[in-house]
């Protein structure tokens, strides 16, 4: 009996290993499949070929069954509830006593306990998710309105760059479905730098003095510092601070090369850039989609990532779906100050 809680102790250097790399989620699976095995064997050394009757099932494992929903993971609770029980089925088996349908029936009545809670929990946490994305889309929603006053022009283009970065996002498969959201959030935020860059600048038709242009280089730090202590939009901090960088390493404000730029913020740049191209500007007007589409193609090596602009390619016509969406709405700003184009 002594040898299997050996070998559980043995894997806690695996487990602070784990945890100091960040990965703490999977300790409790570690733990779990040990113990299962290590019962496994030593129930089937035991006693098979033993005359003596199956006696096995202790308190260890009804506090494991019973605190898995905490951990609010069906996959867990499965590896629980179905690893228990086919414990008890093999080692039934194996030394052929059906005394283990005692704990068996136990354990199944002490996993649909469980079920219940767990179902009860995820449907908090589905209601207080739901509740803190509502709070989140309202205050992006008033930050871009405030940011509109200041410039009319960039609640359109933060929309549909937003847009653009997610629909890119999915083609290239690099961005987990479940941080699509936050990343949308901070697509929408990510120029919201620029309220802090004079009037006179922002909307300059003539070309920026160098004095100037190293103003309009500072909204990306200064929309940065803005969102690093929001919850859930701080983790794509780098879609603000980096998405104008250049895979080439001409960018700024750090100068990034390659993939030392985030892809989110790598992402965010393709995005920005279609949208600036495509839109209409007092000192030109916009763009054709074929042009602005064969210059993303020519920037590929130089100004975008490679990989992402052949993802871009296959975005390409749901861009001009999402263009014309808002369309109407670009229409009601025309004649509305616009940016300089050197921002």
């Amino acid at each position: 009996n002594y040898i299997k809680y050996i070998f559980i102790l043995c894997i806690i250097p695996i487990s602070v290993y784990l945890i100091k790399k960040e990965k703490p989620e999977k300790v409790k699976y570690i733990i779990v499949i040990t113990y299962i095995i290590t019962n496994l064997v030593t129930d089937i050394y035991y006693y098979f070929g033993s005359a003596d009757t199956y006696s096995s099932g202790n308190l260890v494992e009804l506090v494991i069954i019973l605190f898995s929903p905490v951990f609010i993971n069906k996959r867990f609770y499965y590896l629980v509830a179905w690893g228990l029980i086919l414990k008890y089925v093999l080692v039934g088996l194996i030394v052929q006593d059906l005394v283990v349908l005692f704990p068996v029936i136990i354990i199944i009545i002490m996993d649909i306990i469980a079920f219940v809670l767990l179902h009860r929990f995820l449907s908090y946490v589905r209601a207080l998710k739901v509740s803190f994305d509502e709070q989140l889309a309202g205050i992006v929603k008033g930050v871009i309105a405030t940011l509109e006053l200041k410039d009319p022009y960039t609640r359109g283009h933060s929309e549909r760059v937003a847009e653009y970065a997610v629909s890119l996002a999915k083609a290239a498969g690099k961005v987990k479905t479940s941080d699509l959201n936050h990343f949308y959030y901070a697509c929408l935020l990510h120029d919201i730098g620029k309220v802090n860059i004079p009037d006179s600048i922002l909307t300059k038709s003539g070309k920026l003095t160098v004095e100037e242009y190293e103003v309009i280089k500072t909204h990306p730090v200064v929309g940065a510092k803005a969102i690093e202590d929001v919850e859930g939009i701080a983790d794509n901090i780098a879609v603000v601070y980096h998405h104008h960088e250049r895979w080439d390493g001409k960018g700024y404000p750090d100068g990034l090369v390659g993939e030392e730029t985030p892809l989110v913020a790598r992402i965010t740049a393709i995005a920005d850039a279609f949208d600036a191209m495509t839109s209409t500007r007092s000192y030109r007007p916009a763009l054709p989609f074929e042009e602005a589409y064969k210059r993303v193609l020519d920037g590929s090596g130089t100004q975008f990532d490679p990989e992402l602009v052949e993802s871009f390619k296959n975005v390409y016509p749901d861009w001009i779906t999402i263009s014309k969406k808002y369309c109407k709405n670009q229409m009601v700003k025309e004649g509305s100050k616009n940016e300089n184009p050197q921002t």
